[in-house]
């Protein structure tokens, strides 16, 4: 083989040599690796749903926590009826023109029950008991429930106006000799004994003003 030859085979050689560099160089450059792939949290807990919000109508639902229990513990004492109840007045305080008596409540039944309100109050003559002017008019706002154990006492304050504080042709003086007195919310009566004088007549107010009952 001659020098000439030998010299273009080596030039040939180193020629394919560098076309296979080059091809490798670009091949690396150009080409984006692929993305690894996204690792998603296994699920630890069982889905809930979104709970309605309040401007659809009957959709929302109430949790458990909300539910009202059935067990009755929240509902308190009824109220005392008329037959576990007396009434007496308490000790009096005279005032310009008017006496001043608690009246008192006792829970003579065997469960504690509550009281909530005014009273109904009437001056009553003779032997039938007939009402005697105006029921007592009602002052001030009502209360709240008064629990009273057994054997225990409410009380409501009851104002009682002198009938001589009157035109006499107009009130026409009666004797009277108690009080019927409705505890709230029951339509049975009690009877209170006291002396007293009311009047018959057609007054535009009455001579009896009561307040709400509360704790003694």
């Amino acid at each position: 083989m001659t020098t000439r030859r030998m010299g273009r085979i080596a030039a040939a050689g180193a020629l394919a040599g560098a076309l296979l560099l080059l091809a490798g160089c670009s091949g690396g450059a150009g080409t984006t690796p692929a993305p690894a792939p996204e690792q998603v949290p296994p699920v630890t807990g069982t889905p809930t749903t979104q709970s309605a919000t309040s401007d659809q109508p009957g959709a929302a639902q109430p949790t458990r926590a909300q539910v009202p229990s059935d067990d009755g513990a929240a509902a308190g004492p009824q109220r005392c009826t008329t037959g576990e109840l007396s009434a007496s007045l308490g000790q009096g305080d005279a005032g310009a023109g008017s006496a001043f008596f608690p009246l008192i409540f006792t829970n003579t039944g065997s469960r504690t029950c509550e009281l909530r309100g005014f009273p109904g109050v009437s001056y009553v003559a003779g032997d039938d008991g007939h009402q005697v002017g105006q029921a007592a008019a009602m002052s001030g706002e009502r209360g709240a429930q008064v629990p009273i154990a057994p054997e225990a006492t409410a009380v409501a304050q009851l104002r009682l106006a002198n009938a001589l504080n009157f035109d006499e042709a107009t009130c026409v003086p009666t004797p009277v000799r108690g009080l019927r007195v409705y505890p709230p919310g029951d339509t049975a009566s009690l009877f209170v004994p006291m002396d007293g004088t009311g009047c018959a007549g057609p007054l535009t107010e009455s001579l009896l003003t009561v307040q709400t009952i509360t704790a003694p």
